[in-house]
Parts: C-alpha cells; sequence; structure tokens
C-alpha cells in the first residue's frame, strides 16, 4: 500500500518542484537543529547531478551537491507521485530517486525503507528560503573527491554525519515513521517506483 501525499504544515516547511513542477512537496520542520545541511562532493553525488544535465541547478557555488538529511516523514509530496523514479548508480544500497517527467534529481535514500533516512537535494528549493530556514550547511563531505571544490571549506567526516543520522534512524524506527515515508510502501517498505541500473534506465538528460 502506498501513502497519499499529505498535507503540509507550510509555516515550517521548506517547498522544493522539479523543474517543470510537476512534482511539488516540502521538508516539514526544516531547520538546522531538525537536520543536516551539507554539501556533499562525492563522485556519485556529481554523477547523478551531471547525467540529467542539472549541475547548475543543483551545485552550491559551482562545486558539491546541497544536502538536507532530515527525519524520513517528513518529506512529503503534495503532488506528482506517479512522476517518481529511481535508480541504483552502483551496486551499493543507495537509491537516487528523480522525476521522470522532466529528468530532475530529487532525494537519495537506502535501498529500502528498513534503514530509514532521506536526503533532499535542496538546489531545487528557492535559495532565500533555504538559507532563512536552515542557515549555511554544517559542513563539506569528500572534498578531496571534487577537484573543483573552491578551498578553503568547512570539511566533515562521514563518520560525524552518520552519528547524527543515527539518533534520527532510532526514532523513524521505534515511533513508526518509516512507513509514513512517501518514498517505500508502508507495509512492505519497497520502494515506490522499481529501481533500475544506469544501463537499464533510458529517462536520462531529459528536461
Amino acid at each position: 500500500m502506498t501513502r497519499s501525499p499529505g498535507n503540509i504544515d507550510r509555516a515550517a516547511a521548506l517547498p522544493f518542484s522539479c523543474r517543470c513542477g510537476a512534482v511539488r512537496g516540502a521538508i516539514e520542520k526544516a531547520t538546522a537543529r531538525e537536520g543536516d545541511f551539507v554539501v556533499c562532493h562525492c563522485t556519485d553525488c556529481q554523477a547523478f547531478a551531471n547525467r540529467f544535465d542539472a549541475g547548475d541547478r543543483l551545485f552550491g557555488d559551482g562545486a558539491g551537491t546541497l544536502l538536507y538529511q532530515s527525519r524520513c516523514a517528513r518529506m512529503r509530496i503534495k503532488q506528482g507521485l506517479e512522476e517518481l523514479r529511481c535508480l541504483h548508480l552502483t551496486e551499493g544500497p543507495t537509491l537516487r530517486w528523480y522525476a521522470g517527467c522532466c529528468g530532475t534529481p530529487l532525494f537519495n535514500s537506502f535501498k529500502n525503507g528498513k534503514v530509514p533516512y532521506v536526503t533532499t537535494l535542496v538546489g531545487n528549493c528557492d535559495a532565500d528560503e533555504r538559507t532563512r530556514l536552515l542557515g549555511e550547511p554544517i559542513g563539506h563531505l569528500f572534498v578531496d573527491d571534487d577537484p573543483t571544490c573552491p578551498e578553503p571549506v568547512r570539511r566533515m567526516s562521514e563518520n560525524a554525519l552518520m552519528r547524527r543520522l543515527l539518533v534520527r534512524m532510532v526514532k523513524d524506527i521505534l515511533s513508526g515513521d518509516r512507513r509514513r515515508s512517501h518514498l517505500f510502501d508502508s507495509r512492505t517498505l519497497d520502494p515506490i517506483s522499481v529501481p533500475t541500473r544506469p544501463a537499464e534506465d533510458t529517462t536520462a538528460h531529459v528536461g
């Protein structure tokens, strides 16, 4: 059973949309305290953005992907749930979600809802509203993977971010919120869209 798009508390939400506007939603309780706003320079994040010609939209200051990690059920889809697609760029468990209508990268998650986390690509949000709610990024990840990264930047280790993420994951499991994520079936915790691999996927470079 998939979940229907839910109501959004607009007073505390950071809106996002795909390029064409068919997919819209918001992150509820989007603050620096409730989640982690970071810039990721890993090769996979850059490949995901570039695969869909979205670097200009998603990269911060020309380098690195702007990401916000939140409780999984706080990312709410208002419209366009049926447009969501996902793929595995590598043999790893990370799912990369995008809008099939226009090829906009949107989220990262685990391969199923059993490990509850969602990372929203907040380059899809209004820049002023993003700064108002989230402030500045708390750190940059995998800086050495990105020769275009303008130094100096505030580096952050993957382990440091994982420790912060683990607290939210435990809360999502104990509260049952992992079954309220819009990306996964509430009963089976399988993704609502069948994942593809790059060789199988035919929607890249749309838009």
